[in-house]
């Protein structure tokens, strides 16, 4: 008994040094990446990155490479009984977020072939200057000049990096370009407009003008040069496609059985969109319905008063009913997008980062009509702000969906679940929220929202089954447009568009994905504890940050077991 309590004794003088070195290891890697990927430092609120921009080349991927290997290493040699049970998992997060860049760096490497990805670099990192008002406007825009300064250079490694380039994906950078370049002739100086006269100006124009000149060389540098000779696949493969789910997402399900539960998913979806149209009006066809919803929207200069009628209404019924607690009283401020974001986004939450202090304020945007559109071309636009989209989108971005994980995101103190999410946890949990508002009896569970409703879900489970047949060659891209319009009820441009999206974005399978294992985590957590409400369910969820759902099941359940 003696030896046991001294040996007891030893374990517990020797975890506060364990948790000193796992502290130590964590901010090593999170420093190192932030000195790899600048902009992603500046969008977690560290702003000492602001003036870097990313370093593109070859030599530079090589030694990030080179570095995590090293930290998955210290990682992996760090004994998971040494550290706390939170500790345990956010170890294994970070193992696996180490393999996923690993993969991606040295196996798939979009960096040799997806030349989208360098003007989106130079795009995103100037975005994250000007989007949110951290620092003075001097000091951001003197930070954007030394990023602009370095633009050039990254379109000329993309020349340096670039073979073999898929056409889908020199398809979708001849697309974004003509945006992009826009983005730096108009919305970039429409945000430091108060500072003409401002001796930084200048030099600002002349930085600004050279990243112009240099994306128009890259258009035509890609359309005179790579696009009359892409012939690389976009394919993945099952090994890497698996690899990626099991890495990226920490979901290691045979692809066939995800397969199999999503076409479960989507002909029970299907069922229940013709018996709800059948009981809105049994005479008339569904697409009919569907179309008449469209016209359901308020006028353009009541739209923004209708966001905020309707986001006032979602909270008050979430707070009426338990669905989930809102760590804060504080709305988000609902206002039209700024200029110089009306051309990347239709609606959007723009939340500040985990670690920002300065601009901490959460917007939801709306983009406005052009006030130069023709009364039909108005009329076109607002379908897009129907009804029932409005409250889809005012569920997925803010109530409960995006604003209320942030909210709770806010109150961890924990590194690692702070800056890193996984994608089907994000958007799985606002896809779920869609359908879980309505069951609960949301505006009464009324049968136009529901359709609606069902339509979405109806797109997210053909992104799950068009990415895992494509990137297995199991389908062609013609294929998968018809599979978009026949079995996700999408027209086809919404479909041939969707299509296009999955060749480089493959875990837009995540949506459905991500909602199918909140569901089935949420049935087994109930069931382990008889009594529970689905409020508490969605409370314990979310204390866990964004984690992979895997962790969080071992979080509330003791256990990983099956995910699907």
């Amino acid at each position: 008994m003696r030896t046991l309590w001294l040996l007891a004794l030893l374990v517990c003088l020797s975890l506060p040094v364990q948790a000193e070195s796992w502290r130590h290891a964590v901010d090593a890697y999170f420093d190192n990446h932030f000195g790899y990927h600048p902009t992603d430092g500046t969008q977690a609120g560290f702003h000492q990155y602001d003036s870097r921009l990313e370093d593109v080349s070859a030599a530079s991927r090589a030694a990030e490479a080179a570095d995590l290997h090293s930290f998955l290493k210290r990682f992996e040699a760090l004994p998971p009984a040494s550290l706390s049970p939170s500790d345990r998992i956010d170890r294994d997060l970070l193992i696996h977020t180490i393999r996923g860049q690993l993969l991606e760096l040295e196996r798939i490497r979009s960096w040799r072939k997806n030349p989208d990805q360098y003007t989106s670099a130079c795009t995103v990192s100037a975005f994250s200057l000007i989007s949110r008002t951290f620092r003075t406007p001097p000091d951001r825009l003197e930070a954007l000049i030394e990023r602009e300064k370095a633009m050039p250079g990254v379109l000329q490694e993309a020349r340096a990096n670039l073979a073999h380039c898929p056409p889908e994906f020199v398809e979708i950078a001849l697309d974004q370009l003509p945006d992009s370049i826009s983005f730096f002739q108009h919305d970039v100086p429409e945000a430091f407009k108060t500072l003409q006269g401002d001796p930084l100006m200048a030099e600002f124009q002349a930085s600004n003008e050279a990243v112009i000149n240099a994306l128009q060389a890259y258009q035509d540098w890609l359309k005179a040069v790579v696009a009359p000779h892409a012939d690389g696949d976009f394919r993945l493969g099952a090994d890497n496609l698996a690899r990626m789910l099991a890495d990226d997402e920490m979901v290691d399900v045979p692809l066939d059985r995800i397969l199999a539960v999503g076409m479960t998913n989507m002909r029970a979806n299907q069922a229940q969109f013709r018996r709800v149209a059948h009981g809105i009006d049994p005479n008339r066809p569904a697409s009919a319905l569907l179309a008449d919803l469209q016209h359901d929207h308020p006028a353009p200069d009541h739209l923004l008063d209708t966001f905020r009628h309707t986001l006032g209404g979602i909270r008050s019924f979430i707070v009426r009913h338990h669905i989930v607690g809102i760590p804060s009283k504080v709305m988000p401020i609902l206002e039209e997008t700024p200029p110089f974001d009306r051309a990347l986004t239709f609606a959007s939450m723009d939340i500040p980062g985990p670690f920002e202090r300065e601009a901490t304020e959460a917007y939801f945007n709306v983009t406005l009509p052009d006030p130069g559109l023709t009364p039909e071309q108005v009329e076109d636009y607002m379908g897009g702000f129907n009804r029932g989209t409005i409250v889809s989108t005012a569920v997925h971005e803010a109530f409960p969906g995006h604003y209320v994980q942030y909210l709770w995101l806010q109150r961890l103190h924990d590194k690692a679940r702070q800056l890193i999410t996984a994608y089907s946890t994000s958007e799985g949990w606002a896809h779920y929220c869609e359908q879980m508002m309505l069951d609960q009896g949301l505006f009464k569970n009324d049968p136009k929202l529901r359709l609606g409703q069902l339509q979405d879900a109806l797109l997210r489970n053909a992104r799950l089954v068009v990415s895992l047949q494509m990137h297995r060659g199991r389908m062609t891209r013609d294929q998968a447009v018809q599979f978009f319009v026949h079995e996700g009820y999408q027209t086809p441009t919404d479909a041939r568009r969707e299509v296009l999206r999955g060749t480089a974005d493959p875990l837009y399978l995540c949506y459905t994905l991500g909602k199918l294992q909140i569901m089935k985590l949420r049935a087994d957590y109930l069931q382990a504890h008889p009594g529970a409400t689905i409020g508490q369910f969605h409370d314990a969820f979310m204390r866990q940050g964004i984690l992979p759902v895997c962790l969080i099941r071992r979080a509330l359940l003791g256990s990983d077991g099956p995910l699907l």
